[in-house]
């Protein structure tokens, strides 16, 4: 089942321009799926995409996620960097379960950020922000 959050962090939320190689990425999920590149030719993930290639010359295609992953390292941010935006904030980076060393940048809700640890599993969740619905992980 998809979740949907929608809070002070995700009110203050800078939303990202569209591009070919990140549109489904940041429109997936107002389909509840969290969309990565995945090469056509060797099945290698990658997050984020530098081109529509991949190293050994497939083509990357936007593919369903697990959705599933643990904190690989995090940071709570305390600094009212945007004074709109209510500290603390967690800024993660999730190690996906589909493949070892595929990460996603992003932030942890659903808990308080004193909760969050190195390896703690987690899965997707989104903001829907109309035309766009920001990946963001919470505790499983």
């Amino acid at each position: 089942m998809t979740e949907f959050y929608t809070d002070a962090l995700a009110e203050s939320r800078f939303l990202p321009e569209l591009t070919d190689l990140t549109r489904s990425y940041w429109t997936g999920g107002l389909e509840g799926k969290l969309l990565l590149m995945r090469c056509d030719s060797c099945g290698t993930w990658v997050n984020p995409p530098e081109s529509p290639t991949c190293a050994c010359g497939g083509t990357l295609a936007p593919e369903e996620s697990c959705g599933t992953g643990t904190v690989f390292t995090f940071s709570v941010n305390h600094h009212p960097y945007n004074p709109t935006v209510p500290n603390p904030y967690v800024i993660a980076i999730i190690e996906m379960d589909d493949q070892p060393n595929l990460r996603v940048f992003t932030n942890i809700l659903g808990c308080e950020p004193e909760q969050v640890s190195i390896g703690m599993p987690v899965k997707v969740a989104f903001e829907d922000h109309g035309d766009k619905a920001v990946p963001v992980f919470i505790p499983r």
